[in-house]
């Protein structure tokens, strides 16, 4: 246990720039785990992040990464990462450089032949500029026997010169730092949606201490600092408003680009827009703690959790590039062996064997994917925590819904409102509002704002004699009459006429929640109140059910009656009612047993069991409570169900994208490898095709960004 704790106090994390090859992420790992102060490492490849558990200086873990140019930068130290141009960046400038000498070679050798000493040094620049990081990093691999990317090129290289292919090898070095080169852009791209993340929260707040106002780093706040917003400012933490009203656009939280009206008491969130009012805003959680840097570092570590098709890449690459070494030993060696076959020709197939057999789409296949659909998602404001689940909410066949506060809006509202014995509708509502205006229950709050709605005054001192009945509702005196308000039971039986009666049980089987008024004389009138469906909820459980989801079940503690009308207004394919945490657990395991895979889609406080049960636990996360953030796999940050049919469709396209991936990585090497065996296939062509499949890969994937 004290163990643990040390662990814990030492952990350290930094932003990497330079990153780009998986291989070299995991190469940067082993060699920042063999520092001795070092007791774990991780490195995050899709948020470009490190995670140090023990002591390290910059110092050693800058050695760590130079075999790749990785600049390590603290995650607390608010230094920003320079965006360098692409083509001022120094591998760039290198391959700018190789292509220069290239040229130059080719036009040389179609002069002079490639005999000619000014023609074979033009090519063998190329080869020293262009391969000068590669060689660095290929060679100390080869001297510890570790065989990644760059090893096979370099072996490849180094043999075309020793055969006197000095073209084909300047060739090959220039393409494969011009795929080096696409790659990083690829991933920057893809990595920009949590950059645009860590970039919505200001880096400065105005804080209000006393009469005077300071700008303060966000670092530097407390919880109970004042914090002042003007317009068009960003919120720096999240926090309560105080003072002033304003919209506030909350779509960087959400997804939700319709601003929302603030006013005192009302919840704001750090990196949101405030559009009009000036706020005083208590802050409430330090930057650390705050909903933006929760969502932040839960997509991270989603990006980091490696989906069920990336493991099995892993697994295969750990074989699969021994394998083309011994294949391309074979080819190299046998023929001149076995048949007396010209040793020139056999190792410079060879060498297009090891070429062309870089694994490098391979390894990527899966990553850039899931980076970039994951990142996209969080945009939209649908923060899907890993791609098991990406991959598995691909693939559902059912989905299980709660009902209240997920296909209903979770606040009653007035429905019907039915008068007898004379009275207009407008007197009732006035009556009934008046008296329930001193009661908390969320009846009487739909009542309340059901009468302010159409603009009916209420006079606080017409209102004598409040008292609440319990279990039953409340009466108080209205201008001097004394009133009743609650269920049909608190009435008399000579009150309720035959007529009364029948309107009563025709409202509660419709699903609606009864309320009479009257008074000892009379019964004035019923008010029926009910949950109203969500706005879209009909068109996205349509939706649904045309994007292949075959069972749609609406799961509810209330009564028959209610689940009946609700189910049924939303298009729900069954209808489970008056059921128990236990009893939606089971119908979850039920369901799931005749269908393979479900979702169960909650507010993520009550349906905890059922959520845990499902393949995919969904939660409404109205911006990003913390339960919802802790307990569901996938967060709907809105509580807009439009968003689940966007996140069903980004996951079936990423599961397309990542098979396609696979197989054209697949399917083109074995090709170019039968190519090789007749001599077909050149060394130059050999590094097109792999260059090609790797951007075809990188590009393939980046098409998530436009779903």
């Amino acid at each position: 246990m004290r163990r643990r704790w040390k662990i814990v106090e030492n952990k350290q994390v930094y932003r990497l720039q330079g990153l780009s090859c998986a291989n070299c992420a995991a190469q940067f790992e082993k060699n920042v785990k063999a520092i001795k102060t070092v007791q774990d490492a991780h490195v995050n490849f899709g948020a470009a992040k490190l995670t140090v558990v023990g002591a390290a200086t910059l110092e050693q873990l800058a050695k760590a990464g130079a075999f790749d140019g990785i600049q390590v930068i603290p995650e607390k130290q608010r230094k920003e990462i320079p965006n360098v141009p692409f083509w001022k960046k120094r591998a760039n400038i290198f391959a700018f450089i190789s292509a220069f000498f290239l040229v130059i070679g080719y036009v040389g050798s179609v002069m002079k032949g490639e005999a000619d000493v000014f023609v074979m040094g033009a090519f063998i620049l190329s080869i020293a500029v262009g391969g000068y990081d590669l060689f660095r990093a290929g060679l100390a691999n080869l001297w510890r026997f570790r065989f990644d990317m760059k090893t096979l090129m370099t072996i490849a290289i180094i043999g075309a010169a020793l055969i006197g292919e000095w073209k084909e090898g300047a060739v090959v070095v220039f393409l494969f730092a011009v795929s080096e080169a696409l790659e990083r852009y690829s991933m920057e791209r893809a990595r920009r949606s949590i950059q645009h993340l860590m970039d919505l929260a200001p880096k400065k707040a105005l804080v209000r201490r006393g009469n005077s106002e300071y700008e303060i780093d966000v670092d530097d706040l407390e919880v109970n600092d004042i914090i002042v917003v003007k317009p068009g400012q960003k919120i720096a933490a999240d926090g309560v408003v105080l003072h002033g009203t304003s919209s506030v656009n909350e779509a960087a939280i959400t997804g939700e680009s319709i601003p929302v009206y603030k006013t005192a008491g009302d919840e704001v969130y750090a990196g949101t827009l405030n559009e009009e009012g000036a706020l005083d805003v208590r802050v409430t959680k330090r930057v650390e703690d705050s909903t933006i840097a929760k969502i932040i570092h839960l997509v991270e570590e989603a990006q980091a959790e490696r989906a069920p098709s990336q493991q099995f890449v892993d697994r295969f690459a750990r074989y699969y590039t021994p394998a083309i070494m011994a294949i391309a030993a074979l080819v190299a060696i046998l023929p001149p062996l076995l048949f007396s076959e010209d040793w020139k020709t056999w190792i410079y197939r060879g060498l297009a064997v090891l070429v062309v057999g870089c694994p490098c789409a391979l390894v990527i296949s899966t990553p850039v994917a899931i980076v970039t659909a994951i990142g996209q998602a969080a945009r939209r404001g649908v923060l899907i925590k890993g791609g098991v689940y990406l991959e598995e909410l691909g693939q559902l066949k059912a989905v299980a819904f709660d009902k209240t506060g997920t296909l209903t809006k979770g606040t009653p509202e007035v429905t019907d409102i039915r008068t007898f014995n004379d009275h207009s509708e407008e007197e009732l509502l006035r009556i009934a509002a008046h008296i329930e205006k001193y009661s908390q229950h969320p009846l009487a709050a739909a009542i309340v704002r059901e009468a302010q709605q159409q603009g009916l005054l209420l006079d606080d001192s017409q209102v004598t004699d409040f008292r609440s009945i319990t279990g039953k509702g409340a009466s108080a005196a209205v201008n001097g009459m004394t009133y009743y308000i609650g269920s049909p039971a608190l009435f008399s039986e000579r009150l309720l006429s035959e007529e009364v009666r029948d309107t009563i049980r025709a409202l509660q089987q419709a699903g609606k929640t009864v309320v009479g008024v009257g008074n000892a004389e009379q019964f004035l009138g019923i008010i029926a109140l009910s949950d109203q469906p969500r706005e879209h909820a009909a068109s996205v459980l349509q939706q649904l059910r045309i994007s292949g989801i075959q069972k749609i079940v609406m799961v509810t503690g209330d009564n028959q009656a209610t689940g009946e009308a609700i189910g049924s207004a939303v298009g729900a394919t069954e209808i489970k009612a008056e059921l128990l945490p236990d009893d939606k657990l089971s119908i979850i395991k039920e369901i799931r047993n005749t269908y393979g895979r479900i979702a169960m889609v909650g507010d993520g406080v009550n349906d905890a069991p059922a959520l845990a049960a499902a393949n995919v636990g969904i939660a409404m996360g109205k911006a990003g409570t913390d339960v919802a953030l802790e307990t569901a796999d996938i967060v709907l940050m809105a509580d807009d169900l439009q968003q689940l049919p966007y996140a069903i469709q980004l996951s079936r396209k990423t599961l397309r994208i990542i098979k396609e991936n696979i197989s054209f990585a697949f399917l083109l090497k074995l090709l170019a490898l039968i190519l090789i065996v007749p001599g077909w296939l050149t060394l130059w062509m050999a590094i097109f095709a792999d260059m090609g499949a790797t951007l075809i890969v990188l590009f393939n994937s980046l098409r998530l960004m436009r779903v």
